[in-house]
């Protein structure tokens, strides 16, 4: 689906909880518009039956569910930790008088519907691409660490299983889509997810198999959390609902990483995003957050040449944000180049700079989850033939092992090397990982490439700037070698954000209060991105932050406003701005 840009709705920050609602709204907008109310729910026509979350500054109270029912709206579900109780059948007026009689209510907005970040489309090369192989060398396999796939659900293939042993490292799995009942794999999406971060490459350690297809973390354990149906799709509270539960889980399965390889449009700052702001609780809580960045790179709908698409919640500036690269399918990395369709920041309504980093997400191939989920009956052909890994046989079609691409792919195998960091030092907090992880990238690109769509015969020119690459290629071996390690307050490695100065026509970067850009002994007292220890001294990558280049142009160009404007969100009318689906390339 296209996404298109609406006016920009500025609001207050985040107070305390959320609670889903279903809002029936049986007539427009009341004259006047609240600023605690998203502009989405504002502008829906009227009758439109539509859920809602709601955030409130302090956990509710019954004097608050008082008021929700004074106004005519009736129970839904509550969303975990993020106290609460859901409402249904409120007018836009009735929200209104809500907002108005209800001090303790922050914001309402849709319960907006969020989708994979893959698309439809070798891997040894993607593990020597980061150098995961060198680390299961020195003995770092994520051992103990648990990581949370929340995702269409998790299969227990073999891959995923306790060598020699009949055990699952699936160690939990629970189900929050409203659709099914189940927690397994019925799109195919979370199960290929799972596999890069903790495949063990079982069914490819044959005899004459000349090719295995390793996690990156080949023994951490999976906790399943599936929250999108058999079409890859969920909505926030159900998302939400999700992260609350890892969140409780953390202690008990040493729940240290999320991987969220999901996204929706922007509709308002990251501060009010009640899904930005679970995912923040959750780094608060000592979980490394990981997020894909979105494919919406090719997107030139508004002549933005695909800047500026960066989906949420990888729009907030805790998380690590991953974009994809394409490993062309070799063991050396001096070809590689950023994937087209790879999302590209800086971020819409706060130009935070993303993506963090970027990881092979290209032609991926991983575990299968089964033939009859979704994917495989929409791309059998992804099936990948058995002589792709196993010497002198080809005839067959591997009934093991799928291809996927999408930053999907990519984010996983940032997830994986977090685990690493965390095993090798259980004390690492999220943002010693985020900034060692993006310190210690590999900073080497071409300048320019370009790639030519055979189906369309378009060619998509690609910049390595910042807000495609970000501090780098992520390097497994380098991260666990370096010792680097930034100060270990929650909020030290944030994502700064980016302005654009009119009267010079050039973009300079913010730092606001993240320490770790800023004068810390440990990284410098460089506060300037493009020539810091985390960025290297690559100059290729700085013409769009310190120059006026070609790609931003002057506020006078037709997709300025798009990226640098104060008045333009993400997201269609109706808040369903998803991530689109395109096909890998070679």
């Amino acid at each position: 689906m296209k996404a298109k840009l609406n006016n920009k709705f500025w609001s207050a920050a985040w107070g305390g909880c959320v609670t889903v609602a279903a809002l029936l709204l049986s007539s427009g907008p009341a004259s006047g518009q609240s600023s605690k109310l998203s502009k989405d729910l504002q502008s829906l026509p009227s009758g439109t039956p539509v859920n809602v979350v709601i955030q409130y500054y302090n956990p509710p109270t019954s004097t608050d569910t008082n008021y929700a029912s004074s106004v005519g709206a009736t129970p839904g579900k509550a969303l975990g930790l993020i106290k609460g109780n859901g409402y249904a059948a409120m007018s836009p007026t009735a929200a209104t008088k809500l907002v108005s009689l209800d001090t303790n209510v922050k914001y309402v907005s849709v319960d907006r519907k969020l989708q994979m970040a893959s698309v439809t489309s070798n891997d040894s090369a993607m593990n020597t691409s980061v150098s995961a192989n060198l680390a299961r060398g020195i003995g770092y396999d994520g051992t103990g660490v648990g990581v949370a796939v929340i995702d269409s659900g998790v299969n227990a293939t073999p891959d995923l299983g306790v060598p020699g042993s009949t055990k699952s490292r699936i160690v939990y799995s629970a189900n929050f889509d409203p659709s099914a009942s189940t927690t397994s794999d019925l799109f195919g999406h979370g199960t290929h997810v799972a596999s890069i971060i903790a495949g063990n490459a079982t069914s490819s350690l044959c005899s004459n198999c000349d090719i295995n297809y390793y996690g990156v973390a080949p023994n951490a354990n999976i906790i399943n959390l599936r929250a999108l149906d058999a079409n890859g799709q969920a909505t926030d509270s159900t998302v939400i609902a999700a992260i609350q539960q890892a969140i409780a889980l953390k202690s008990q399965y040493n729940i240290r990483v999320i991987n969220l390889s999901l996204g929706r449009g922007i509709f308002e700052s990251y501060k009010l995003d009640p899904l930005c702001q679970a995912v923040e609780q959750a780094w608060q809580a000592g979980i490394v957050v990981v997020v894909a960045a979105g494919n919406y790179g090719r997107d030139n709908f508004n002549n933005n040449s695909g800047y500026g698409t960066i989906t949420a919640p990888g729009n907030d500036p805790y998380v690590i944000t991953v974009g994809a690269m394409k490993d062309m399918g070799t063991y050396s990395t001096t070809d590689d180049q950023i994937a087209t369709y790879s999302s590209k920041g800086p971020t819409m309504d706060d130009q935070v700079v993303k993506p963090d980093l970027v990881a092979p997400g290209n032609l991926i191939i991983a575990d299968l989850a089964s033939t009859s989920d979704t994917l495989y009956a929409s791309y059998p052909a992804n099936l990948v033939p058995v002589s792709t890994y196993v010497t002198s046989n080809t005839s067959n079609i591997s009934s093991t092992y799928y291809m996927l691409s999408g930053t999907s792919m990519a984010a996983p195998v940032v997830t994986a090397a977090a685990a690493l960091l965390i095993q090798q030092n259980p004390a690492i907090t999220p943002d010693q990982v985020k900034a060692r992880l993006m310190l210690t990238a590999s900073k080497t690109f071409p300048a320019y490439s370009s790639w030519t769509d055979p189906a369309t015969g378009i060619t998509y020119n690609e910049q390595y700037d910042i807000f495609t690459v970000g501090a780098g290629y992520v390097n497994v071996y380098n991260a666990l070698t370096g010792t680097a390690m930034a100060p270990s307050n929650v909020g030290a490695a944030l994502s700064p954000t980016a302005a654009y100065d009119y009267t010079t026509g050039q973009v300079y970067l913010v730092n606001g209060s993240s320490v770790v850009w800023g004068s810390s002994v440990v990284w410098g007292s460089s506060v300037v991105w493009g020539t810091s220890v985390v960025w290297g001294t690559n100059t290729s990558g700085q013409s769009v932050v310190w120059g006026s280049s070609v790609v931003w142009g002057t506020s006078t160009n037709s997709g300025f406003s798009v990226v640098w404007g104060t008045s333009v969100v993400w997201g269609a009318s109706n808040s369903q701005a998803m991530t689109i689906a395109v096909k890998g390339e070679k």
